[in-house]
């Protein structure tokens, strides 16, 4: 694994996984149809610290959000800096609680994660996927957004947004742009459902990262490449704080639109590409 080789990694995983046109299909898309060294050439690891840049992105941006769940938390439990302070509500804390609801439905991914493995070699698929992934994005624009935040949106809301995430487990499938398009579909405010699925991706990516340290570690890990894979992960950080910032931007003064058509040509191209090659 080169420098130049985890840098662009980096970029791409920071870059698409906020933005709603799918990282895992543009890192498959890489390997498959440009020869680009990935986690899939035996170079888990790099994915590992890739991941870990990007959730180190989610945790400098919503921090303050994440603090005031912890805080909340704990005084639910009259325990922490709100001990003694009585409230009534704990928005922070609700919001946790939907998190986690939200997140439960991944356990049903467990018995298919090897299946899953096998659709990242085909291209055509993908390129299908990332199609289909703008044409979620697609209805998700046209769709009328709602008023609810973390203190109106209900369990069953949680669990709609978290069972579309399980979906977007099939490689070329945006994480993000189901979650969004899923949480504006159950009458979420537009931001707030940028909010709450980037929120979302933090279990996911904690999850993620314990199973492939395991996989890394039975593999072996390249020692020689650790140096290329802090760089990979600087450069994930780096990318993965600028791409929120368009995405909170876009869901306040923009539309999710434009994604569309980028992921429409990606995957048309892909397709054609794969059939040439």
């Amino acid at each position: 694994m080169t420098i130049w080789n985890a840098i662009l990694i980096g970029l791409i995983q920071g870059i698409t996984e906020f933005l709603p046109v799918s990282s895992s299909g543009h890192l498959s898309l890489l390997s498959n149809l440009f020869d680009v060294t990935t986690a899939d050439d035996g170079h888990i690891m790099c994915s590992v610290f890739a991941h870990l840049g990007t959730l180190t992105a989610i945790f400098l941006v919503y921090w303050q959000d994440i603090r005031q769940m912890f805080y909340e938390l704990l005084g639910l439990v009259n325990a922490g800096p709100l001990a003694g302070s009585r409230q009534t509500r704990y928005p922070a804390a609700r919001l946790f609680f939907m998190i986690f609801i939200a997140s439960l439905p991944l356990l049903l991914l467990l018995p298919v994660k090897n299946m899953m493995k096998v659709l990242y070699s085909n291209s055509i698929f993908i390129g299908v996927t990332i199609i289909l992934t703008g044409c979620l994005l697609f209805v998700g624009d046209k769709m009328r957004e709602g008023r609810k935040t973390g203190t109106s949106m209900t369990i069953l809301d949680a669990i709609i947004i978290g069972l579309c995430q399980c979906c977007a487990a099939v490689p070329g499938l945006s994480r993000a742009g189901t979650t969004i398009t899923a949480g504006i579909a159950t009458g979420l405010n537009k931001e707030f459902a940028v909010k709450f699925s980037f929120l979302l991706s933090i279990p996911v990516m904690i999850v993620t990262n314990i199973l492939s340290l395991v996989d890394a570690f039975n593999q072996g890990v390249d020692v020689a490449s650790i140096p290329a894979y802090i760089v990979g992960l600087i450069a994930a950080l780096l990318a993965g704080l600028v791409s929120i910032s368009i995405m909170r931007y876009v869901a306040k003064k923009a539309k999710l639109g434009g994604f569309a058509y980028y992921c429409w040509v990606v995957g048309v191209l892909s397709i054609i590409l794969t059939m040439i090659f």
